[in-house]
């Protein structure tokens, strides 16, 4: 842990407690929660194992922060989301939707960071499998939405949900989370062509097929029952 991760953790630890302390709605503030019981001991102890950069450590930690602020006021509530949708020219609190697109445009360096470097993708896939794949953690985040409604209480799960009479709440919450995600992967590819000068090269090279490669499959199947005889 460096001093700047420490950094991370206080600030995190702070807004936590904050938000912690009579919440608006105690049961929601619960439900958001338990994501955060989840996925920050994964992250802090996977950070033993495998480091990501001091940036993707910092976006996460953005991410988590606003996350936290939400689940204080209820999504529905947040004071900032008020003011925003004045601006938008709407009464519906859009806290929900910045949140939604802080989510695609957040996390998708660290999603990048982490194909890059474990599976080792390279040029146009380096920013279409994590715009892919943040869009899936966003649909996959709107299923447990739906299933958590279903199962609690009824002021807990509308809570929770966050519609506000919205029948196409969940779209629109992937559409923001997609946009997000783009438009991080677009700074990227900016950056990579104006000081990456293998750029070209790359974009080229990951779209040529390997020599030696095969079709999976059937074909894959038949050699491995072949080798068992």
């Amino acid at each position: 842990m460096t001093n700047y991760k420490w950094f991370l953790v206080y600030c995190f630890t702070a807004v936590w407690i904050w938000a912690a302390i009579n919440p608006v709605f105690y049961h929601d503030w619960l439900l958001e929660n338990y994501l955060v019981f989840i996925f920050v001991p994964i992250i802090l102890i996977s950070a033993h194992y495998f480091k990501l950069s001091m940036l993707s450590y910092t976006l996460i930690t953005l991410f988590m922060i606003l996350h936290v602020i939400g689940s204080h006021y209820t999504y529905e509530h947040v004071p900032f989301g008020i003011q925003l949708g004045h601006w938008f020219g709407t009464d519906r609190n859009m806290y929900d939707r910045l949140v939604h697109f802080s989510f695609g445009f957040l996390l998708a360096y660290p999603v990048r960071e982490v194909f890059m470097r474990l599976a080792n993708v390279k040029g146009f896939w380096g920013y279409y499998l994590p715009l892919d794949l943040t869009l899936s953690f966003s649909a996959i985040y709107e299923i447990i939405e739906w299933l958590t409604a279903q199962n609690v209480g009824s002021a807990a799960g509308i809570a929770f949900l966050g519609a506000q009479g919205d029948i196409w709440d969940a779209q629109k919450d992937m559409l923001m989370a997609g946009i997000g995600a783009l438009l991080a992967m677009l700074i990227i590819f900016v950056i990579n062509a104006i000081y990456n000068p293998r750029l070209g090269r790359e974009l080229k090279e990951s779209f040529q097929i390997q020599k030696g490669d095969e079709p999976l499959g059937e074909q894959r199947l038949r050699r491995w029952l072949r080798s068992k005889r």
